[in-house]
């Protein structure tokens, strides 16, 4: 019986691709799917992008594909191991020349596919034209509020135009905003034929490509049950997740041999319900997975039998995530030592609140947020940290940040906080320098027509001789 295996590539941009050597070395991989846009790094590569200049060109794209393919090549090519991954980000086709200049310097073969059609920024207009109304899927609002401040906006498709790029002979398939599991269902559907409307091997897809988008998250990395994290062997080595999928959807989930971590009923639970709002209907592109029939057998020895998949048919709507500019962020930083580290840090947030309203008194500044954090105490928990031990922090420091539409505002905050190191509390600590303003991105997630994105969809197939 004819299986397919996958494996796990990166889980976000800049994740370690150290661990794909040993699934392309010893984990008998076909393919590797590699996850390198978590929900904001489109926000990131907009600021890449931004920075561009005659030297350094304007990206928009994930950088670390290029050294990540120019270490894992020459141990892919001889094997006959195929690359999936959404490294393209908001250019793909400039991840493709990166890529393609890096393969000829070496003298490298390889036929690349770029998918494109995700970005509707520059068809927002007509999509409204045609009766989308592109609401906050939240908050319902009204996205003419941001509209004239959008700098990018993408839908998640889904794992059709993959299959079909490896159809035509795609050694490397580079893709912009995908849905996380289609780096994995493209590539099952396209070996075993699967039909796009056989909901049931669409969900087992999804299951398996959700279980492998996040490294080594699906293989015990930030496994959080309360002392058994400890447990998990030799995170030094940890080995990333591998799937050995039958064609009836089934698969035996597991990692390379001689590599750390854990694949256990109780490590890959976690993984699947990990940013899942309901387990009975989670929505992708190409299905609607109820994640209520799975059934997960522990073989042990790190493996785990998957089986049971059932979905519904897909959505007729896509999710797009744009990204809109949302003013300024100004940081201030100061840290104490014990005792009464605290206390200190309490005190200087009361001096620098006073100093903010005499700025906007007399000076005109136009602060929209203010946001105090103790780092040390409740910068992680917040609403949750434990008051009790407050009062024992050996070391505490302060942040604070404003949100300002004014540039020049929220450059002059940090400014506010260096003269407290002789004129504010004892001050046995570290000061953080005056920090620059940093642009900030907010974000609009909304639905599109499947149909109105789909028909621009396309695939561009370069080969490299």
């Amino acid at each position: 019986m004819k299986t397919v295996r996958v494996g796990a590539g990166l889980g976000f941009y800049g994740d370690s691709w150290r661990p794909v050597r040993a699934s392309i070395e010893r984990g008998g991989v076909q393919y590797i799917a590699s996850d390198h846009l978590s929900e904001l790094t489109l926000a990131i590569l907009q600021k890449d992008r931004q920075k561009g200049n005659a030297s350094d060109p304007p990206s928009g794209y994930a950088r670390d594909v290029v050294p990540m393919l120019t270490e894992l090549w020459p141990l892919a090519a001889p094997r006959g191991v195929k690359f999936v991954l959404n490294a393209g980000g908001l250019n793909p086709q400039g991840a493709r020349d990166a890529v393609a200049r890096a393969f000829r310097d070496k003298g490298w073969k390889a036929t690349i596919a770029t998918v494109t059609g995700d970005s509707v920024l520059e068809r927002i207009d007509e999509l409204r034209a045609a009766g989308e109304p592109l609401a906050h899927m939240d908050t319902g609002g009204d996205i003419s509020a941001v509209r004239q401040r959008l700098l990018f906006a993408n839908a998640y498709l889904g794992a059709q135009p993959i299959a079909d790029a490896l159809s035509q002979g795609a050694d490397i398939v580079l893709t912009g905003r995908v849905a996380d599991a289609a780096l994995t269902l493209g590539p099952l559907a396209h070996e075993f034929g699967w039909q796009w409307d056989d909901w049931d091997r669409m969900a087992a897809g999804l299951t398996l490509g959700h279980l492998l988008e996040c490294s080594g998250q699906g293989s015990g990395g930030n496994f959080g049950s309360a002392g058994e994290w400890a447990k998990v062997p030799d995170y030094a080595h940890l080995g990333y997740p591998v799937a050995e999928v039958s064609e009836d959807g089934t698969a035996l989930f597991t990692k390379p041999p001689g590599t750390g971590g854990r694949i256990s009923f109780d490590t890959i639970r976690q993984q699947l319900l990990y940013e899942v709002h309901n387990p009975h209907a989670y929505f992708s592109p190409d299905v609607v997975l109820d994640m209520g029939t799975l059934k997960f057998d522990d073989l042990g020895g790190d493996r785990v039998r998957i089986s049971g998949a059932s979905g519904a048919a897909r959505p007729k709507t896509l999710k797009v995530v744009a990204g809109y500019q949302d003013g300024w962020m100004g940081t201030g930083m100061i840290g104490f030592a014990w005792p009464e580290a605290y206390a200190k840090c309490a005190k200087s947030a009361e001096i620098i609140g006073t100093l903010i309203e005499e700025q906007v008194r007399e000076r005109g500044w136009a602060v929209e947020e203010t946001n105090v954090e103790y780092i040390g105490y409740d910068s992680l928990l917040g609403a949750n940290a434990d008051p009790t031990y407050r009062d024992q922090l050996n070391e505490c420091f302060l942040r604070m940040t404003i949100r300002t539409r004014d540039k020049r505002v929220a450059d002059g905050f940090g400014r506010l906080f260096p003269w407290l190191g002789l004129s504010g509390p004892p001050y046995v600590g570290s000061m953080k320098g005056i920090q620059p303003a940093k642009e900030l991105l907010g974000i609009w997630p909304t639905l599109v027509s499947r149909d109105l994105v789909e028909k621009n969809i396309k695939i561009e197939i370069e080969s490299i001789e």
